[in-house]
């Protein structure tokens, strides 16, 4: 976690710089003088969030006591946490949840037709996949 700490610091500096030359950049410009709102503004609330998140990382960081596994270098792979969580290698709910998002956002820009198909769509994809095991050849 110290390394991300570290990374989120130098992405601090990074943006808060690249802000700053943004600025006098626009700033100096001879064709339309002044600063340009929108990438100096952009640029450094990038640089706030990086360090909100350097911040944060630290604090947990110093709050837990201990080194994480992937902190020390003499750490093997198993003394991570092994459970990441279950999942489907055989399901295509996901697939079909993520149709149903693709037509209900391509129904914002070709007509609102659409969004009660990908409503349905979605209607049955998660109720698939949420019963996936409660049913056919792999129910518990």
């Amino acid at each position: 976690m110290r390394a991300n700490v570290v990374l989120f610091w130098i992405l601090f500096v990074f943006f808060a710089l690249s802000a700053a030359v943004y600025a006098y950049w626009t700033w100096i410009d001879e064709l339309q003088p002044g600063v340009e709102p929108a990438g100096t503004v952009a640029l450094t609330l990038t640089a706030v969030l990086a360090a909100f998140i350097a911040f944060y990382l630290g604090r947990v960081h110093s709050a837990q006591g201990a080194e994480l596994p992937e902190d020390r270098v003499d750490a093997n792979i198993d003394d991570g946490d092994p459970e990441l969580g279950f999942f489907s290698p055989w399901s295509w709910w996901p697939i079909m949840l993520a149709t149903a998002a693709a037509l209900g956002f391509l129904s914002l820009a070709i007509g609102w037709w659409m969004f009660p198909i990908a409503f349905v769509l979605f209607l049955v994809s998660i109720v698939g996949w949420v019963y996936e095991y409660y049913r056919g050849h792999f129910a518990r």
